[in-house]
């Protein structure tokens, strides 16, 4: 069988962007759901809601695990804080994305066992991706999903999953991705510099924008924000993945452009940046 090989770029990864019509209502542009922020990473959860809620989902939700979870996110109080059990009583999630600062105990593999028998498309990342690389039930879960699973792993993550090496994995990036995607039946996003997006084992793209700005805490579980908030927007997980990756990077890249990184670059930065390169890229067309 012939691998199919792509390296992404701007005309590429915004084909299916379009203005959003007069009477647009956040009804049509979709609902995320998250879950994580265990004691003391309450902060990555909210990351990846900031992240989904400014790349333009309708509603953001975000399930926190932590005993003394916040009420209200004081600094973007539009999102909506839930526990993990009322966000599966919602309806309408478009898409949910787990493991952002979820922890690895008992509470968190129970969510993680709900959320990969959801029939909606899933993004996995951090700590999702660590039980799944110790509970075999949770492989053959993912492997038996019906509805889209992308997976966002670091190096460190991929070598666990493939019970391998971070070095292993890192002398061959794309036969890494290429060998997650086949075995979890998963589209797969292994970061790092020209991070690769295997939507199947044969099709795989390589990313071109991003920056040293990107190696800090939390630009992960801003990417996770905004794949699922493109889901949401009604792109199919092939295209949101591809675009969001290539956004991500081009983010931190409009920020160096203008003096801001590539050291001390966070990852709050990146979610305005990434807000206006959208915007810039649908209204300029």
């Amino acid at each position: 069988m012939k691998t199919t090989i792509h390296q992404l770029n701007q005309q590429f990864v915004t084909a299916a962007l379009k203005p959003r019509p007069t009477d647009c209502h956040k009804g049509m542009l979709g609902s995320v759901g998250i879950i994580g922020g265990a004691a003391t990473m309450v902060g990555a959860a909210l990351l990846t809601g900031r992240a989904a809620l400014k790349c333009g989902a309708g509603r953001v939700y975000v399930a926190l695990l932590t005993d003394n979870a916040p009420i209200v996110d004081p600094q973007q109080p539009e999102l909506m804080l839930r526990s993990p059990a009322q966000l599966f009583e919602l309806a309408a999630i478009s898409t949910l994305v787990i493991g952002p600062g979820l922890g690895q105990d008992d509470v968190a593999l129970l969510w993680l066992q709900q959320a990969l028998a959801s029939d909606i498309p899933l993004i996995l990342d951090a700590d999702a991706l660590n039980l799944i690389a110790t509970h075999t039930e949770l492989t053959e879960s993912l492997q038996h999903r019906t509805s889209a699973s992308i997976l966002t792993p670091h190096p460190a993550e991929a070598a666990r999953l493939l019970h391998s090496t971070t070095d292993t994995v890192q002398q061959d990036r794309v036969g890494a991705a290429q060998a997650l995607a086949k075995h979890f039946r998963s589209i797969v996003v292994l970061k790092g510099a020209g991070s690769i997006c295997a939507l199947t084992e044969l099709d795989w793209f390589i990313n071109p924008t991003g920056n040293p700005g990107l190696s800090s805490s939390g630009m992960g579980d801003v990417l996770s924000g905004m794949i699922a908030a493109l889901i949401a927007q009604q792109l199919s997980p092939q295209q949101a993945t591809l675009l969001a990756v290539y956004l991500h990077g081009a983010a931190a890249d409009n920020l160096v452009q203008r003096g801001i990184g590539p050291i001390g670059l966070t990852a709050s930065e990146v979610i305005d940046a990434a807000r206006a390169v959208l915007n810039e890229w649908i209204y300029a067309k």
